[in-house]
């Protein structure tokens, strides 16, 4: 005889995000607030200061440091895989409910370029703002020793980053408070700022821009119910940002 899933109550649901957020980007949140912290307390002005991120761990020994790099890269993803095997307890089509899946790829993928179109400028000029200010860092995206798998690596990264993020902080958290009771603004606001959080590594300019694109990818998930285009716009902000990064440092030197 086959039992039917018992329906959590709202306090179980809410338990559950934060278990999940505990064992991913709610960790980093907490870490990011200590880095900015210590940030702020050093002798040197915050836009004096540089954030290193995509960093090598073994130069001399390249092979080794992509097994880091990649080791890395699918560890962080374990909590995706968790994120989407909870909500497959409630109904066997979550990856396809929330929109994790490849049904519509070219509106996907058209609906994603519009809005990394729309993101980018803005936040490019949001990040110089904040820097001029002092209220950021100086980010340097890409810090991987010259291989040839640097690139691939930095792609990688990028959709590792948009994966995580899109489908922990939307497509499952959306569900699930949603689920709880919360109201839609609720939801997407509180997700926004989660979002902001985990960035204030970067300074104030990296936490306020990721609140403006968690409200603006929040709002377009409760149209669309897809994580799909917010996964590839995030992907392609951030191989701009990496791979970009990584190929004009020698080159341009406002970028360091």
């Amino acid at each position: 005889m086959t039992l039917a899933p018992t329906p959590l109550s709202r306090r179980s649901l809410v338990t559950e995000t934060v278990l999940v957020l505990g064992v991913s980007l709610g960790a980093s949140a907490v870490w990011s607030l200590l880095s900015i912290v210590n940030k702020l307390t050093q002798q040197r002005a915050l836009n004096q200061q540089t954030t290193a991120m995509n960093s090598s761990v073994t130069p001399d020994r390249p092979w080794l440091d992509l097994a880091y790099q990649l080791v890395g890269i699918v560890i962080a993803l374990v909590p995706v895989a968790l994120a989407l095997h909870l909500l497959r307890r409630d109904r066997a089509d979550a990856t396809r409910a929330i929109g994790a899946d490849l049904r519509q790829p070219g509106r996907d993928l058209g609906r994603g370029l519009l809005l990394a179109a729309a993101v980018g400028l803005p936040g490019l000029a949001l990040y110089a703002a904040a820097k001029a200010f002092g209220l950021n860092t100086t980010i340097a995206a890409a810090n991987l020793s010259d291989h040839w798998w640097t690139v691939p690596v930095l792609v990688l990264a990028a959709v590792q980053n948009a994966v995580l993020e899109e489908v922990i902080m939307v497509g499952y958290l959306f569900t699930r408070w949603r689920q709880a009771g919360w109201s839609v603004p609720a939801v997407i606001v509180t997700s926004a700022v989660i979002r902001g959080s985990y960035h204030l590594y970067q300074g104030f300019g990296g936490f306020v821009g990721n609140i403006a694109m968690g409200l603006l990818f929040g709002w377009i998930y409760t149209r669309t119910k897809r994580v799909g285009p917010l996964v590839v716009a995030h992907t392609v902000l951030d191989v701009v940002a990496f791979v970009g990064y990584a190929l004009l440092k020698n080159h341009l030197s406002w970028l360091t």
